[in-house]
């Protein structure tokens, strides 16, 4: 019964114990990224140089070869008639469904606005702050096998509550040659009027430069496969990014209060993404052989059995540590998109130690499930131990600040020798000269 699966049992007792969990941690790390040799980087810079010259006929020859759709530049936009129909349909067709969209919906969005610092106000006589919408965002939204409406959700919500006007949303047209229409039902909930049927690096691209009737953005958010976060990663610098995002994955921090049957679904919810990364680690022995049984089972019922089983080998493990702090220790280097803590009443006390994650899920109720759909805050999380210096998207990834200064006469006198002194110990004479100035009349 999928004894192959054995391999992911590691142990502090086995040799190379930390070098083995390491092994796993760059793998998911890497697997966001072409390595610096792959020939997939030439074909990258060959779609930009393409589309930079010769704009969206370019485009679409790339849509054609790359996702098997054949479009003129002029069938790249979701007409509003047809936004509204996807609409419609599901209104007619699953009003539950909608429901539920228009419930997270509002979770989301409460959620952003009561986290969002834009509000503040200028400090009134001192060195203040001035908060200013991005203008343009784009979103990347993945056509995977399944639609996903919560992606949209979760990255274009947050744009709207920072006061963001123009959304656009890219999709690759891989659902009967466009985009699923509940995808598109759902930006037309949210308002959404700029749907794009181009997916891929190449949307990136046309994003970034600009070609009529497609303007560029200011930001580019959202997931996709290597191809997309490549081509982010390229592009940084010239608008900005939300991250360059690996596969989903989970860690798992559990002890003998865990229910096995419980952890095993959960790390299947991350693996079955193939590629996802699912970790557990322990002090627990008996549990680690448990969720291992379990695993064995559950994933003979999934229908994706031999995709998953790969996965789980190649990004996952199930690791006893020696004790708790080493396993905390472990678990701030992992910096985990997903941290679930499955350890009875200990859990909340767990969760305090923890510095690095994108999100926390703190006790057997709280699956990653409740964050990728429900609880508000978004699934656009850091991945690949990115969480060390990132933090989930929020409505405040979707403003600028900028610095408001107001000095008066009296004021700049009263700071004049200090600042001429730090300028001239620079040898930056027209630096002290500039405050000089102003002190001779």
């Amino acid at each position: 019964m999928n004894e192959e699966l054995d391999q992911i049992l590691i142990s502090y007792k086995q040799p190379h114990f930390y070098k083995r969990i390491a092994e796993v941690r760059i793998k998911v790390m890497l697997a966001s990224r072409f390595a610096p040799e792959d020939e997939r980087n030439m074909v990258l810079n060959e779609i930009f140089s393409e589309i930079a010259k010769r704009g969206l006929a370019a485009v679409a020859e790339f849509t054609e070869k790359f996702d098997g759709v054949k479009l003129t530049p002029e069938q790249f936009r979701v007409d509003q008639a047809d936004l509204k129909k996807s609409h419609n349909e599901l209104e007619k067709n699953n009003p539950k469904l909608l429901d539920s969209l228009r419930k997270a919906i509002a979770n989301v969005k409460k959620y952003q606005e009561e986290t969002f610092i834009g509000n503040n106000p200028d400090l009134s006589g001192h060195p203040g702050i001035k908060y200013t919408p991005i203008k343009r965002v784009g979103i990347c939204v993945p056509a995977a096998s399944a639609p996903l409406p919560s992606t949209v959700i979760m990255t274009a919500v947050p744009a709207q509550v920072a006061g963001v006007k123009e959304i656009v949303v890219v999709s690759p047209p891989r659902y009967k040659g466009s985009i699923h229409p509940v995808i598109l039902a759902v930006c037309y909930e949210l308002g959404i009027d700029e749907v794009y049927r181009i997916g891929g690096a190449q949307a990136v691209a046309t994003l970034v430069y600009g070609h009529e009737p497609i303007k560029k953005v200011d930001k580019i958010v959202g997931p996709g496969n290597q191809w997309v976060q490549m081509a982010k990663k390229h592009f940084y610098g010239f608008i900005d990014i939300d991250s360059i995002a690996g596969p989903s994955e989970v860690l798992i921090i559990a002890n003998d209060r865990a229910n096995p049957a419980w952890v095993a679904v959960d790390m299947l919810s991350q693996a079955e993404h193939a590629p996802g990364s699912a970790m557990m680690f322990t002090i627990s022995q008996q549990l680690a052989q448990d969720v291992l049984v379990e695993l064995k089972r559950q994933v003979q019922q999934s229908a994706r059995s031999q995709q998953t089983i790969e996965c789980l080998k190649k990004f996952g493990c199930l690791v006893i540590f020696e004790n708790m702090d080493k396993l905390i220790e472990r678990a701030n280097d992992f910096a985990a998109e997903h941290l679930q803590i499955q350890c009875g009443d200990e859990s909340r006390k767990i969760a305090d130690k923890i510095e690095n994650a994108g999100a926390i899920f703190i006790g057997d109720y709280s699956p990653v499930a409740v964050g990728d759909y429900w609880a508000g805050p978004s699934h656009t999380l850091p991945t690949g131990t990115s969480a060390k210096f990132f933090g989930a998207l929020s409505a405040n990834d979707f403003i600028k600040s900028t610095s408001i200064i107001e000095y008066d006469k009296k004021k700049l006198a009263e700071s004049a020798d200090d600042i001429i002194r730090l300028a001239e110990a620079e040898g930056l004479d027209a630096h002290a000269k500039s405050i000089k100035i102003r002190q001779q009349d």
